[in-house]
């Protein structure tokens, strides 16, 4: 049997299968997070660890016509240094949504599918949010339905710091700053011609660039 197109066609399937996979609350993930959620049979988000800053939690990384564009999410001051990620707070400092949003049109307005998920994003960049984990975790579902994946979702209640057998921990290698050595698929992207393909960026990169092809 010839599985040459199925294989070309899975961007999000790489070539393991984990049974339980630790990962942290990011926000608009790149699809290296989202690909070791596809293979995993059970997800535990991690909601007590500390926040880290210029990590994923509050930023993405997406392709507009100047290249790679970086989107933060402002974050309230912690009267404490060390603050648990299930307890920061949003800033309304800079209209972040407003400012964010039309980046995100900016970037993606022509793509072939921005359209058809627009409304569904659009409200998280109207309404207030209070803690940043529950607007990455709002995000994150969102996006789980949109790519059908369908997987036991469970939180941590304390901080894990022991592994059971069979657990992958991604909580800290999905970073912007590390190379994990996870290899995107290419696929066709607005400013391709532009910038040749830009691997790893924000899962909406794909989303509205690849639609129901995206699995």
């Amino acid at each position: 049997m010839d599985n040459t197109d199925n294989n070309n066609n899975k961007i999000l399937k790489d070539n393991c299968s984990d049974d339980t996979v630790v990962l942290s609350s990011l926000y608009l993930a790149p699809i290296e997070y989202y690909s070791k959620a596809f293979n995993a049979k059970r997800i535990i988000i991690e909601a007590n660890d500390n926040f880290q800053k210029q990590t994923f939690r509050n930023r993405c990384n997406i392709l507009g016509a100047n290249g790679v564009m970086q989107l933060n999410i402002p974050i309230e001051k912690s009267l404490s240094k060390k603050c648990m990620m299930k307890d920061i707070k949003i800033s309304d400092h800079g209209n972040w949504q407003h400012l964010h949003w039309n980046a995100i049109i900016s970037a993606y307005n022509s793509s072939p599918f921005f359209e058809y998920y627009e409304d569904d994003f659009c409200r998280f960049y109207e309404n207030k949010f209070t803690f940043l984990h529950d607007f990455n975790e709002e995000l994150r579902t969102l996006i789980f339905d949109m790519l059908s994946i369908d997987v036991r979702i469970e939180y941590s209640d304390l901080y894990i710091t022991e592994l059971q057998n069979g657990w992958i921990d991604n909580r800290e290698t999905i970073h912007p700053k590390r190379n994990s050595g996870f290899i995107t698929r290419p696929y066709w992207q607005v400013f391709k011609e532009k910038f040749n393909f830009t691997p790893n960026l924000s899962i909406i990169d794909l989303l509205f660039n690849m639609g129901n092809e995206s699995r």
